[in-house]
């Protein structure tokens, strides 16, 4: 009986193959008691003792609620998870799991709320086991996606099944069998992408396209099918992905069905046939390779794919089609061989050498080669790699090396999503939080983790780029480019027509300018005849930007500033990369393009093999601004250094984002710490050159105020920075003590004048920053410095409910540490008084509603101005702040992390969610098209190249589909601003 007893408690059922180490022993430990503690309040008393007990499973737990706070919540929220372990098998309990999914909107007396909860119960259940069984190796990866891809169908059929039935309840629907309500329902739901290819990831969303035949048995009124099923899809996606205090199922997305931007959510079968054979892209056509009935009418889905067969699978490749099959590459940052790769903040999915590059080479290859073997059609991207590989399409040495990488990719993406169940692909970029990944994949630490990624990125690398090699050279017989004697080479015309310039003749003469050494740059003949052998590749880039003429004159622009260019060349020459990144500025980011014609020596910075490795931080970019100022400097040439070094590196933190090793966010905060960086040295400049002729005040001190985007550390490429000046002396502090002397309010007054002059003056070097000091008290009306008491009681007693808002960004920036720590304690203060939340509420909308009103938005790409665009998400987050509505914890000024922050009383995790992905969208907008664009954004002259920036930033297929997904955004976060800002209004 002993033995029996022993067994109940010790036999728990999953074996860790894999021994994990904590990030924090005693940590571990007593996180570990919390959660036995946990299972004795409920009566768990063999779970208890087993986590109170000694042995691999039970240190293997410790590990895992120490590396993932997701899982221990989960574990501490119900221990009963844990517990069933000891009853059956991970397999055997996802199974059981599985069966009640599918008999939940069979039940009795189901609602869509108690199918809602059932749902997100089990899902909650079974996410924790296939993540536990993960972690344990007790499943391969394989497995894992195959489990999570399981169970989004499951959940998706059960949501089906009973939205199904609930239609037939009110007589809208006829169905054939209430036991088997989707047989002939007519309502086709796919799954794409990773859904499809049942190779789902830990936190992914789900793709689903949906259409319906209104002519299927069950439908009643075929007139009213498109509202029905669309009106059911709405439903659908409400059940599958509102988050409730149970959380959520799935996240849902249905961007992927034709011209999201202009059809219902469910489309009739015949119109999407329609759509597909004449307007289909070829990114769909790589879209529908993965697309797998997965809910609803089974049998019209697999038929509705067999009609769609000869679009996706064409018998004979034009080489029109296999020239947009390269064209989809534009879209995925490929570097091959510029510098190291960065561990910290790579993107697994994006990134260079990761999981989408694996799968383009696959999917590139099925396109060209699907139509004419069958067998290359499949939906998963290790089985086809081995198809592929059985046909000699690839090497078996490309086939096992990127299976290989594939999975271990996999599992790193999986390992950053269990942390907090986050749909992130981004490794950390803090050392704990790398340590944390690296344990979690069983390294011993993070120098092992990045020694074993960075091997497989750049072996992923490498095969891909192997492939887009085989593509003809310009070389390789494609025409005559002739640039000698002063007449057109007919052929040659012909040559660059077909590249892509639309100007042939114009752009003959611009080359010959080059070749008869018009500028510096091309006088040497040994420069010359680098440039003559470069030319070729130079002219394919520049017809690859889709802009080809406005590319090659402002690269002509570029070389006639250019004081030599051998080095130049052969640079460029000799690293495809760079040579690709050049033609992306000119074709794309007139910004950057007029930056380095106007100050070339900023193209030096590019030259820097590490410039794509190391991050942009704050030391980073102190260290060289130390280095850039060292030595003894007169007062205008430390100004000219900050505006050259300034200049560089907007410029270089700019190509970081255009390459996309740095994202959206990355980039804010580099141009902020930059900005702060950059002023405080002009300010040290200005109070040491003002104080050699005026002297200085007693216990005089000097604070600068980050206001808007600075404070919020959110600047873009062309932002100008609003500072407020604040200044204190001593109490009885009279003139100061230099040959000219000032009283206090008169010296700081000039001195600040000075500053301003400093940083927004323009000279030789251009300006430092376009500096805006409206914000401090009293507007243009006050003073430019401000002191410290003056503000104070300014912002107690007279400042406005906007001002208040304003200040919720508030950052010190620079100047005297202690007077730095008064201000930032003083805004914190005033932050926190106690506020009528319905006035300021109301206030902040009628204000929001005067913007609106005065300064209409141009169209949708005004991101700022679109009702539900920025101003509203910094509206909203500043109120919270004001009306103490964000969770406790230090004070953030970042919109994002404010946002994020919402006290669940103000916002639900939903809506949290939602205004969180509609800022990371709006912010990669603004960031890469302030970083292209001098002007406004021109939605007819958009330059083709910047479109695929915007397409990569924002993980996108195409223009309509990002068009569409901005539309509907800023439709969500204006529903959800007048939630928010407008309850309890009349």
């Amino acid at each position: 009986m002993a033995a029996v007893a022993k067994r109940t408690v010790t036999d728990w059922q999953l074996k860790p193959a894999l021994g994990l180490a904590p990030l924090d022993e005693a940590r571990s430990r007593q996180e570990l008691a919390e959660i036995a503690a946990a299972a004795r309040e409920e009566g768990l008393t063999r779970l208890a003792k087993f986590l109170a007990g000694k042995g691999e499973g039970r240190d293997f737990l410790a590990a895992v609620f120490d590396l993932s706070p997701f899982l221990r919540d989960a574990a501490r929220r119900r221990p009963r998870i844990l517990d069933a372990l000891f009853d059956q098998p991970v397999e055997a309990r996802l199974e059981a799991i599985t069966a009640a999914i599918e008999q939940a909107p069979l039940a009795e007396a189901v609602s869509e709320s108690s199918l809602m909860m059932e749902l997100r119960q089990c899902k909650a259940e079974a996410h924790f086991l296939i993540a536990l069984a993960d972690l344990a190796g007790e499943a391969e990866t394989s497995l894992t996606v195959r489990r999570l891809s399981d169970l989004a169908e499951a959940c998706s059929r059960a949501a089906v099944d009973f939205l199904l039935r609930d239609a037939h309840g009110q007589g809208k629907l006829k169905l054939r069998d209430l036991d088997n309500p989707s047989l002939q329902s007519g309502w086709i739901l796919l799954g794409m992408g990773k859904l499809g290819a049942h190779e789902l990831n830990f936190s992914s969303d789900i793709d689903l396209v949906v259409f319906f035949d209104p002519e299927a048995p069950a439908v009643v009124d075929p007139l009213d099918a498109t509202e029905l099923f669309s009106r059911l899809t709405r439903r659908l996606v409400r059940i599958l992905q509102d988050r409730t205090e149970h959380g959520y199922v799935f996240r849902t997305d249905l961007r992927l069905r034709p011209d999201p931007g202009s059809t219902p959510l469910a489309i009739p079968v015949e119109a999407a046939l329609r759509y597909y054979e004449a307007r289909g892209q070829n990114w769909e056509r790589a879209a529908m390779i993965k697309a797998r009935p997965v809910a609803g009418d089974l049998a019209a889905g697999t038929a509705f794919l067999r009609e769609l067969q000869p679009y996706i699978w064409r018998k004979y490749m034009d080489y029109a089609a296999i020239a947009d099959v390269h064209s989809i590459k534009r879209q995925i940052h490929a570097h091959k061989g510029h510098g190291e790769i960065a561990v910290k903040g790579h993107n697994v999915k994006l990134g260079r050498g990761g999981i989408r590059e694996i799968e383009f080479f696959v999917q590139t290859q099925q396109l060209i080669a699907g139509g004419r073997f069958p067998e290359l059609r499949g939906r998963e991207t290790v089985p086809m790699l081995g198809q592929l590989a059985a046909r000699g399409w690839i090497t078996a040495d490309a086939r096992d090396a990127l299976a290989r990488q594939y999975w271990f990719l996999r599992r790193v993406e999986h390992a950053v999503q269990m942390v907090a169940d986050e749909q992130t692909h981004t490794l950390p970029e803090d050392d704990e939080g790398l340590e944390r990944i690296a344990h979690m994949l069983g390294f011993a630490d993070a120098a092992g983790f990045s020694l074993a990624f960075r091997a497989s990125l750049q072996q992923v690398e490498r095969h891909y780029a192997a492939l887009f090699e085989t593509a003809p050279e310009l070389s390789a017989g494609i025409g005559n480019l002739v640039f000698t004697g002063d007449v057109d080479d007919p052929n040659t015309l012909q040559t660059l027509q077909g590249l892509g310039f639309q100007r042939p003749s114009d752009i003959c003469r611009v080359i010959r300018g080059w070749h008869f050494g018009r500028y510096r740059v091309t006088q040497s003949a040994e420069a010359r005849e680098r440039l003559t052998e470069l030319t070729p590749a130079l002219l394919k880039a520049f017809g690859q930007t889709r802009r080809a003429d406005e590319a090659l004159i402002r690269f002509d622009e570029f070389l006639a500033g250019l004081p030599a260019g051998i080095q130049l060349f052969s640079l460029l020459q000799s690293n495809p990369a760079l040579l690709k990144l050049m033609a992306t500025i000119m074709g794309a980011a007139p910004r950057l393009a007029a930056i380095i014609t106007r100050r070339p020596h900023v193209f030096d910075g590019l030259l820097d093999p590490a410039l794509l490795t190391e991050l942009p931080d704050r030391a980073y970019l102190s260290a060289r601004l130390s280095a850039f100022l060292e030595g003894d400097r007169a007062y205008e040439e430390v100004l000219d250094r900050l505006r050259i070094f300034a200049s560089e590196q907007k410029f270089l933190i700019g190509v970081r984002l255009l390459a996309g090793s740095i994202d959206p966010a990355r980039a804010g905060r580099a141009f902020s710490d930059l900005a702060d960086l950059t002023i405080e040295a002009a300010l040290q400049a200005v109070t040491a050159e003002f104080a050699a002729r005026h002297g200085t005040i007693a216990g005089g001190v000097v604070s600068l105020l980050g206001m808007g985007k600075l404070g919020s550390r959110e600047l873009t490429a062309g932002s100008d920075v609003d500072l407020i000046l604040l200044y204190d002396h001593d109490a009885d502090a009279e003139d100061s003590d230099g040959d000219k002397p000032l009283a206090p309010s008169h010296y700081y007054t000039r001195m600040t004048q000075r500053l301003i002059s400093a940083v927004s003056a323009p000279t030789a070097e251009g300006v430092l920053y376009e500096l805006d000091l409206r914000l401090r008290p009293s507007g243009n009306k006050g003073p430019v410095a401000t002191h410290i008491d003056a503000f104070k009681k300014y912002q107690r007693q007279e400042a406005w409910t906007w001002e208040h808002m304003a200040l919720s960004r508030a950052r010190a920036v620079g100047g005297d540490a202690g007077l730095c720590a008064e201000v930032e304690a003083e805004v914190a203060a005033v932050l926190g008084q106690p506020r009528d939340a319905a006035k300021v509420k109301t206030e902040a909308s009628d204000m929001r509603a005067m913007i609106e009103k005065e300064k209409p938005a141009r169209d949708l790409w005004d991101i700022k101005l679109i009702p539900g665009g920025l101003i509203d998400l910094e509206f909203i987050a500043q109120v919270a702040v004001i009306t103490g509505k964000v969770e406790a914890g230090p004070r953030v000024t970042g919109t994002a992390e404010i946002l994020s922050r919402l006290a669940p009383g103000f916002a639900g995790a939903g809506v949290r969610q939602e205004l969180g992905a509609a800022f990371a969208l709006y912010l990669a907008l603004t960031q890469m098209t302030r970083l292209c664009l001098t002007g406004p954004f021109e939605r007819d002259d958009v330059p083709p190249g910047l479109s695929d920036l915007l397409l990569a930033v924002t993980d996108l297929p195409d223009f309509g589909v990002l068009e569409a997904h901005l539309k509907e955004t800023s439709q969500k976060v204006r529903k959800d601003f007048d939630l928010l800002l407008h309850a309890g209004r009349p």
